[in-house]
């Protein structure tokens, strides 16, 4: 069978100069499921690892409850389902069960109610053992919501080590501002998952239905990259960019081959990768500087071990009118993964002391912000820059804004809109 998996590859310059020093080249390389996948929809196992601490207390635990609800409604009896509420204790208000009786489980959520303190691991435990319960075959998801700190973060992290282990990634989400973002987002980055802030309770329903639809699109499983570079092409870095920017590193495989592990691909969006490499002076010509190879798994039509190649071409000339072109979609996601860069690099200033390394390296993230359209994340950053400047340190909400906003090359809204 053919067709089932994608791949495209852009680049930011499409020509270089023929010069006699080596060239920085951006590769964006987008790997997706192809349109004989659309018809494909995976059966889904997942907990909900709900707060209903007393922090949680009115509109907050209402908004939980309608998302629950909301969530299981786009189930059906090919999914199972399990929810488990914390406080200070834990309790596994629906056991792991097919979504055969949808009224029966919305019952149960309805009578939710906030009450204790917040402790996130036995919690999380309890829901690994609920999904454990479902067939393996499944896509298999935790989402976790919280509004409060934790004790014992590194039990936390320790149950995010054993998700990764058993393939469940874990949707981490906080909302409100009293909450630890980094234990939040270690624990997704460990498990596979992502981690998220939601700001405002009424978004709640939407980031629950978005992380079910994502769950059904998973049809392609265990996918990894292979870039085949030739001679003279060495590669510096490999970004994951859509659709949260990450460093995902790559292991080198022989002298020119890097591996970069992508895991599950999701129909409509799959992997989008920038690619930096370094390439060494050419003389004018179009010449094939890599193959991109996909190898990966489709369970639910019974394909293993199968594959999609890609060349990437490059052509290098000696017209300025040519080596000035530039694709602009691609040149705004390197502006976007260097506006990232600045602020985690900032934030590590911030750790250790030196505000005014801090602040310049914010000031540039807002300057690029600015560039890539983004007006509302580069004034919430400006005004956390002065707050800096007068405190020494960033707001709660102010920083997570930051940490979470120049992570996202498309925001929700878009997402919504797109569907």
């Amino acid at each position: 069978m053919a067709g089932e998996v994608n791949i495209r590859a852009s680049l930011a310059r499409p020509y270089l100069a023929a010069a006699a020093t080596p060239q920085v080249a951006y590769l964006l390389i987008e790997v997706t499921p192809g349109q004989v996948m659309t018809q494909v929809r995976a059966p889904v196992n997942v907990c909900f690892v709900v707060d209903r601490s007393g922090s949680m207390k009115g509109d907050k635990i209402d908004r939980v409850r309608r998302a629950t609800i909301r969530a299981i409604e786009m189930l059906d009896a090919q999914d199972v389902v399990s929810v488990v509420i914390f406080d200070h204790r834990t309790e596994v208000l629906i056991p792991s069960t097919p979504v055969s009786n949808p009224a029966e489980l919305i019952d149960r959520i309805n009578r939710v109610r906030d009450s204790g303190g917040t402790r996130i691991a036995p919690a999380v435990e309890a829901g690994l053992r609920e999904i454990d319960k479902g067939p393996s075959q499944m896509v298999r998801r935790l989402i976790l919501l919280t509004d409060g700190q934790t004790e014992n973060e590194s039990d936390c992290l320790r149950r995010a080590e054993d998700a990764g282990r058993r393939n469940v990634p874990i949707t981490a989400l906080g909302v409100g501002k009293d909450w630890n973002e980094d234990l939040l987002i270690e624990m997704a980055n460990r498990s596979g998952g992502t981690a998220d802030y939601i700001d405002r309770p009424e978004k709640i329903v939407d980031y629950f239905q978005t992380a079910i639809q994502r769950a059904q699109a998973t049809t392609v499983q265990n996918a990894s990259l292979t870039l085949r570079l030739v001679q003279g092409v060495l590669p510096r870095a490999v970004w994951q960019v859509y659709p949260l920017i990450t460093n995902l590193g790559y292991r080198p495989i022989s002298d020119r081959d890097v591996n970069v592990p992508l895991g599950e691909l999701e129909t409509g969006t799959g992997r989008t990768l920038l690619v930096e490499v370094l390439v060494e002076p050419r003389p004018a010509g179009e010449y094939r500087i890599a193959q991109a190879e996909v190898s990966y798994d489709i369970p639910l039509l019974n394909l293993h071990g199968e594959k999609s190649r890609a060349d990437i071409m490059l052509a290098f000339t000696t017209d300025a009118g040519l080596t000035a072109q530039v694709n602009a979609s691609v040149m705004n996601i390197v502006e976007k993964v260097s506006a990232f860069k600045l602020q985690t690099r900032a934030l590590q200033d911030l750790a250790a002391g030196d505000v005014a390394g801090a602040t310049q390296k914010l000031q540039s993230a807002v300057t690029r912000l600015l560039n890539q359209g983004e007006v509302d994340l580069a004034q919430t950053m400006q005004r956390e820059i002065q707050h800096l400047q007068q405190t020494g340190k960033l707001s709660s909400e102010g920083q997570k804004t930051i940490k979470f906003g120049v992570q996202k090359t498309v925001r929700l809204s878009d997402i919504k809109q797109e569907e």
